[in-house]
């Protein structure tokens, strides 16, 4: 039987990461360790998720 954890929390990067070299590191390291992550990444700026259009949504 496998344990599970749910991770609730932010990750502060220099401003020149993208979103997709943030992910491909934190799967790499995921990856590299035989784990599995299943859930979503999602981009904050100014205390707004960045949609995948550019636009912001207010944090809930």
């Amino acid at each position: 039987m496998r344990k599970v954890f749910e991770i609730n929390g932010c990750v502060e990067v220099p401003p020149d990461v993208t979103d997709d070299e943030f992910t491909d590191a934190f799967l790499e390291f995921i990856e590299s360790k035989g784990w599995f992550f299943g859930g979503g990444i999602k981009e904050i700026q100014d205390g707004c998720y960045v949609m995948p259009d550019g636009s912001q949504k207010p944090l809930e």
